[in-house]
């Protein structure tokens, strides 16, 4: 009877997966080969038709052939003594290169039922098996339930494969430490990337509807899956930026999450910013920075916030991030508590100024008593025994700027002197007049009696010539 040759081909992965195949086929592969595999019963093949059919499977290059051709080995020989282990093997290789991944995700679970190192030996193939049927989960357009079982535990198994396969006394002498190093990390890193795809996927989809429905309730079932997801990756900046994309598309139905959603982009971008070589950091930092200083009205307390996030991958009850509009009502109501009066006046010349102004005016403020206003007298019309007075009030935020008035004060009687201008008086009175164009005046009846701190100066009296050149009588 004849024995069939086991040098099997390395896979090939899908193009997505050309670095991670490299390795496979280069590294891992040509490492593994050069190991002893313990001694197995030795199988033969039924007869020369037998022999002749697998040595032309090996002989294909076209994956869909080579399929063709191991169907009929199955049909011819289905009994073979190659049928649990080699036979299959070869079908998960030329599924994988005809990109038939429910195929190998089929094949794969078949073979993990039965328990791969019961039908292998050879530790590679087992490797093989394992690395195959993770990245042909995410290959998959719509994974089902049962599928991604399948992949699960593949990538369980793998991660618990790892430790067996990649150690110092298996590393053949030809690899340097670096590529057996490596090889285990890509290993690693497939393993890890097929849970995380599992566990992120949901929400991945329920995202992907959103951006064509709209539809609010799509954000809330994406939430919970990263959520759940996030109990499994703790540290996984990719899953807290996307479950704050989530929390921040349900603001307009639920504003308190957005708080929430700022949270998960700094705890991504403290943790890494490339999202796993997914984004540009600064990319991550700008949208970051764009979303707390668009809600909270600057960039202050983030960096505070950062550090805090990164700590855990969830916000404390109770989180909350201090809005730009509650910001500005608190700076308002410790402003007018602090300066009253010019807080008064600020409200008032708003609502002159506004489109409505005139309206404003002759409906809610004509004729009405105004409680006690603050101002800096700017002139006296006429300059002695002035009967109107031209105030100005000081804007707090322009400094230093020049005075401008902007209230006309008409006065019960004329003063008995000239006012001193640029000192600091306050009185009540009732307006009586508006102007917004050409410049802004608001015209206000008081009596000067209630005026206070006007000080007045006596008039000097004109020169006068005296005839014959005598000096001056002193008036």
């Amino acid at each position: 009877m004849l024995r069939l040759d086991r040098n099997f081909k390395g896979i090939a992965a899908f193009a997505a997966m050309a670095v991670m195949a490299a390795v496979v086929t280069t590294g891992t592969a040509q490492l593994a080969s050069a190991q002893a595999a313990p001694a197995a019963p030795e199988k033969k093949v039924k007869d020369q038709g037998e022999y002749d059919i697998y040595n032309q499977v090996l002989k294909d290059t076209d994956p869909v052939q080579q399929i063709k051709d191991l169907d009929t080995w199955t049909q011819k020989y289905p009994e073979s003594d190659y049928k649990n282990d080699d036979r299959p093997y070869l079908y998960l290789q030329a599924y994988n290169k005809a990109k038939q991944p429910a195929k190998v995700l089929e094949l794969g679970d078949q073979l993990l039922s039965k328990g791969l190192s019961t039908l292998y030996k050879n530790n590679q193939q087992i490797l093989t098996i394992l690395f195959t049927v993770c990245v042909n989960l995410s290959a998959v357009p719509a994974p089902s339930a049962a599928q991604f079982d399948i992949g699960a535990k593949a990538a369980k198994q793998l991660q618990e494969f790892i430790p067996t396969f990649f150690t110092a006394a298996n590393k053949p002498a030809a690899a340097s430490d670096a590529d057996w190093n490596q090889a285990r990390t890509t290993m690693e890193k497939v393993a890890r990337d097929t849970l995380l795809f599992i566990a992120t996927k949901p929400g991945a989809d329920s995202m992907n509807r959103y951006t064509t429905s709209k539809d609010p309730k799509d954000c809330v079932t994406a939430e919970a899956a990263y959520r759940k997801a996030l109990e499994q990756f703790v540290d996984s900046p990719a899953i807290a930026y996307q479950l704050g994309r989530a929390l921040r598309c349900q603001q307009a139905a639920s504003p308190e999450k957005v708080p929430q959603a700022i949270y998960e982009f700094a705890r991504a971008a403290a943790i890494d910013p490339t999202l796993g070589g997914t984004m540009d950091a600064k990319a991550l930092q700008t949208y970051l920075e764009g979303a707390y200083s668009g809600y909270h009205g600057s960039l202050e307390g983030l960096d505070k916030l950062k550090d805090q996030a990164k700590g855990a991958p969830l916000p404390p009850a109770g989180f909350t991030i201090e809005t730009a509009s509650a910001i500005a009502a608190k700076k308002q109501a410790e402003f007018e508590q602090s300066n009253p009066q010019l807080a008064l006046w600020m409200k008032i010349k708003g609502a002159l100024a506004d489109t409505n102004g005139e309206a404003y005016f002759a409906s809610t403020l004509k004729d009405s008593a105004v409680p006690k206003l603050k101002g800096t007298l700017v002139e006296g019309k006429p300059g002695c025994r002035s009967k109107e007075l031209l105030v100005a009030i000081p804007d707090p935020d322009q400094p230093g700027a020049a005075l401008r008035a902007e209230i006309t004060l008409k006065l019960d009687a004329a003063l008995t002197g000239k006012p001193e201008t640029n000192a600091e008086i306050q009185w009540e009175g009732v307006p009586a007049a508006f102007t917004k164009d050409p410049a802004f005046m608001l015209t206000m009846e008081t009596e000067k009696a209630k005026i206070e701190g006007l000080k007045v100066t006596p008039c000097g009296a004109p020169a006068q010539k005296k005839a014959g050149g005598a000096p001056k009588k002193k008036q």
